[in-house]
């Protein structure tokens, strides 16, 4: 027993349930290289362990036997970043709602299951290797105007700034978005207006970025169209999203995009 299976399996002495599972891994050695699935044996698997857990048991057991171990990615593995982003078995992140992969455990499945993990499928999001895809498509967006530029100064007292609590909250919820990018693997035509419009809402809500609001949502919204599909309210997104982040956001954002058009225009129409 590797000491990842030990430390996963052992609480007060006693071990708990294990799974025999059948793994199919999408393989693929580079981006230009021919990719399959490929099946991997992952018997003795706890109950306990996270999905990712799971990875590494079987990566540790296939480094020990002389094989390439399957490249993934994850980072702070508490549902946070949203580097974890797997395609499990046709879902994103997994059969549970409201849960990113690293947060997934191996007591939602049962005894005898066969698993099928594949990359996120998204032609924004070309893939690496294995189950690793590139999604910086994602921060071409957040730069195109993700951001607030204004000078703040020092930092204010908490309540120097009056923001009425439903308006905190709402733009709370949209901060929550860890930019996984379900939303894009979900959606039948690739789109991100989820993604897009959670970033949006959550500065354009705020004080702080209302100065360069119509700015900032034209920017993006251009950005993302140059990028990803369109949005045909299929809402598979908000199914998706491990942080239920609501297509209520897309539209306040095409809401805002509409208004910044016609400013844009006005402002054009004026000049001499």
């Amino acid at each position: 027993m590797t000491m990842t299976e030990l430390n996963a399996t052992q609480t007060s002495g006693s071990p708990h349930r294990t799974l025999d599972l059948t793994l199919k891994i999408w393989r693929q050695a580079g981006p230009d290289a021919p990719g399959a699935l490929e099946t991997v044996d992952a018997p003795g698997i706890s109950t306990e362990m996270s999905f990712l857990e799971m990875l590494d048991v079987v990566n540790e057991r296939m480094v020990n036997a002389g094989e390439e171990p399957i490249a993934f990615d994850s980072d702070c593995r508490e549902g946070i970043c949203g580097m974890c982003s797997l395609m499990i078995n046709g879902q994103p992140h997994g059969p549970e709602k409201g849960t990113a992969t690293c947060q997934l455990h191996m007591r939602s499945f049962s005894n005898g299951d066969t698993i099928t993990v594949e990359p996120w499928r998204s032609a924004a999001f070309p893939l690496v290797k294995d189950l690793v895809v590139d999604r910086s498509a994602f921060d071409r967006i957040i730069e195109a105007g993700g951001y607030i530029s204004v000078s703040t100064g020092s930092a204010p007292d908490a309540n120097e700034i009056p923001v009425p609590k439903v308006v905190s909250d709402t733009a709370f919820d949209a901060a929550a978005c860890i930019g996984c990018g379900a939303c894009v693997a979900a959606c039948p035509n690739g789109a991100a207006q989820l993604f897009t419009a959670a970033k949006v809402a959550h500065l354009n809500l705020l004080p702080q970025g209302e100065p360069q609001r119509y700015a900032r949502v034209e920017a993006m919204v251009d950005t993302m169209d140059g990028l990803f599909g369109s949005c045909s309210n299929h809402r598979e997104c908000e199914a998706a999203c491990p942080k239920e982040i609501s297509v209520d956001f897309i539209a306040l954002m095409n809401k805002d995009y509409l208004r910044a058009k016609f400013k844009n225009r006005r402002y054009v129409s004026r000049k001499p």
